[in-house]
């Protein structure tokens, strides 16, 4: 039996575990902790962070693959050395784990991108909002996710906490700072590409952020079919062959107010913006990645009916576990599809997401909507 090992124990891996049973894969997972949403595949419990722990973890695997992207470089290296396959694999990883060095890349690739600097004190930050109409975003360049480690600002001081932390050991030593892009909606173009080369991509879906945190994704996106698609298939394809990226991956961009593309972020992993796919799609976001990682031809992407609306269930109920609203739920939307994450409900926290497919988006939008509504008090 082909053995695949997932390092990360949350709900990436765990969305994993029914494409591992169907396609007879013995699907493996080294959670940080126990009880996590992978509980199911967890074969092992242990840091990430350490080589030894990693290595006993990947000496009877076929390939390690990812539920996250903080695996660090020397982890990474260390079971390349020993001779494990890793998809994604370190040089790729490395720019997914490194918001600067990505857009060092990505504009060295040419790629569209926002415009952007290293800054290193607040006088460098200064200098960039004098020339960039007085607004900027300033980003961390590791560990920020779902709106954490940015910040929109019209003053250096507001980010003098992180410059301060910058003087620490290990902290890094500068911020990313990039224009406040005037955009309309925000899109995302998910991959997969094979270690031999195969790549196919998913429609174009337009993701809905509230908070910082993806509330909802509509696949495909409205209004994407043509130059849209394109350019956004052109811009990932790119990514790809120029990063070197193996497995699902998402590239997350802006529609700007001028009717451009510019790349945001890069996900080398199954992505928020691909839920759907579980329902929607000829071939799940999940199964295709456990393909691709193995090197296997990888599945049709297109849809299974017009329109699909992903929602996720942020928080949960304020008291008990979402499957206490099942009976509710699941009469008044009969159609939709609810996946649960088994994770505690917690204000903020992503524990689910529903999906709901038809011929009709406002139809299909309510549909997943109010089916969610259940879940979130």
């Amino acid at each position: 039996m082909v053995r695949v090992g997932v390092i990360g124990g949350g709900q990436l891996a765990r969305m994993m575990i029914p494409a591992a049973v169907n396609l007879g894969i013995d699907l493996r997972v080294l959670a940080e902790a126990d009880g996590m949403a992978a509980r199911l595949a967890a074969t092992a419990v242990g840091d990430y962070h350490d080589v030894d722990t990693v290595l006993a973890f990947a000496s009877d695997v076929d390939v390690i693959t990812f539920d996250h992207e903080h695996v660090p470089q020397d982890v990474l290296r260390a079971l390349v050395d020993a001779g494990v396959k890793v998809h994604p694999g370190p040089e790729a990883l490395l720019y997914a784990q490194d918001k600067l060095l990505m857009r060092q890349k990505l504009s060295d690739l040419g790629l569209p991108v926002p415009v952007w600097a290293r800054i290193e004190t607040e006088a460098d930050l200064q200098a960039f909002l004098d020339a960039n109409g007085g607004h900027a975003v300033v980003k961390t360049p590791r560990g920020g996710y779902d709106g954490k480690g940015v910040r929109v600002v019209t003053a250096a001081h507001e980010v003098s906490d992180w410059f301060t932390v910058l003087a620490e050991p290990g902290a890094g030593d500068a911020l990313l700072v990039e224009e406040l892009v005037d955009f309309r909606r925000e899109l995302a173009q998910l991959a997969a590409r094979r270690p031999s080369g195969e790549l196919v991509l998913w429609p174009v879906v337009e993701s809905i952020q509230r908070d910082g945190v993806c509330a909802e994704v509509i696949a495909p996106a409205p209004g994407s079919a043509g130059p849209i698609a394109t350019v956004a298939g052109q811009i990932a394809t790119e990514v790809a062959t120029g990063l070197g990226v193996t497995g699902v991956f998402a590239v997350e961009l802006f529609e700007t107010s001028d009717d451009r593309l510019l790349v945001n972020e890069l996900a080398m992993r199954p992505h928020n913006s691909g839920h759907w796919t579980q329902n929607g799609s000829t071939t799940s976001q999940f199964e295709q990645h456990l393909r691709a990682v193995l090197d296997l031809p990888l599945g049709a992407t297109g849809c299974t009916e017009p329109h699909t609306v992903m929602i996720n269930i942020l928080g949960g109920p304020a008291e008990g576990a979402l499957s206490d609203r099942y009976g509710r739920a699941l009469a008044s939307h009969p159609t939709v599809k609810v996946h649960n994450y088994g994770k505690e409900p917690r204000p903020g926290r992503k524990v689910g997401h529903v999906n709901a497919s038809g011929r009709e988006l406002d139809v299909v939008t309510y549909e997943a909507r109010a089916a969610a509504a259940f879940f979130q008090d």
